[in-house]
């Protein structure tokens, strides 16, 4: 079932009436990025995806984006497909927003995913690498960006051909507009901290990390992990920063069991 919400395009798979799973997708990709973990999960949960607004299927609209508004955007989603507190699994951007979303209405979830992601803003260098990145895509367009991006977030395995995860990740962050990736590139500057709301977190929370993530590395995320209060760290092998599309099998059966303590 596909929803419209606010200008969102929003995914529904599985029964309604059981409990529910949102994900939500990292830069600069769409809901597909979770084509695995939604086959998967979804013969036992409801399983949310949608398209972050400016990618995908959603509205792109001026590309002026805050996270706020895409924090207010996740929220939304929640109140707008009512019957239970979903758990929130949110990966990179996804997990930016996540953690906006958690700071705001916590209350409204039942458990959080926090995967290959980070609480601290942008420092100044990674605004100025942030304002770059908005100067290439002007200058020549979103395909050497994403080329050159989506090779950063992989593990030498992938990149050497060790899993499909290489090409679906590459024709995904090829396919989106790039009014909508500079967008997400100023929202994600612009972002506030929300490391001191960490241990204010009253849900149960599992931080997953790609062993070989070089992003957000595992002492990064071991370190976020150690700061909320319910929290359990589990490390993804033979992964780098997308996770759950470099080793999907292992990170569908870490996500299941997590969401199966949650609703027992």
């Amino acid at each position: 079932m596909n929803l419209k919400i606010n200008g969102l395009q929003v995914f529904i798979e599985g029964n309604i009436n059981n409990p529910k799973i949102l994900f939500v997708h990292a830069f600069p990709h769409d809901h597909r990025m979770w084509s695995k973990q939604i086959t998967a999960l979804s013969r036992d949960f409801c399983v949310i995806s949608y398209d972050v607004r400016g990618f995908g299927e959603s509205a792109i609209e001026n590309g002026q984006y805050t996270m706020e508004m895409y924090a207010d955007d996740l929220i939304n989603i929640v109140d707008e497909i009512d019957g239970g507190k979903p758990v929130l699994v949110g990966l990179s951007m996804g997990g930016y927003i996540s953690l906006r979303a958690l700071e705001k209405a916590a209350d409204k979830f039942s458990g959080v995913v926090l995967m290959d992601t980070r609480s601290e803003a942008d420092d100044n260098a990674g605004k100025l690498k942030r304002a770059n990145a908005i100067k290439e895509i002007s200058d020549n367009g979103i395909i050497d960006f994403a080329t050159d991006f989506v090779k950063g977030c992989l593990s030498e395995k992938t990149l050497n051909g060790g899993t499909p995860a290489y090409n679906q990740a590459l024709e995904i962050a090829k396919s989106q507009d790039p009014i909508g990736v500079k967008g997400a590139l100023l929202a994600m500057v612009s972002r506030t901290d929300t490391t001191e709301s960490l241990s204010n977190l009253s849900i149960p929370a599992l931080v997953v990390c790609g062993e070989h993530d070089s992003l957000t590395p595992p002492a990064m995320m071991k370190a976020l992990a150690e700061r909320i209060p319910d929290s359990h760290y589990v490390e993804i092998p033979e992964a780098g920063h997308l996770s759950n599309m470099e080793n999907p099998d292992e990170v569908n059966r870490t996500i299941f069991k997590f969401a199966e303590i949650i609703f027992s």
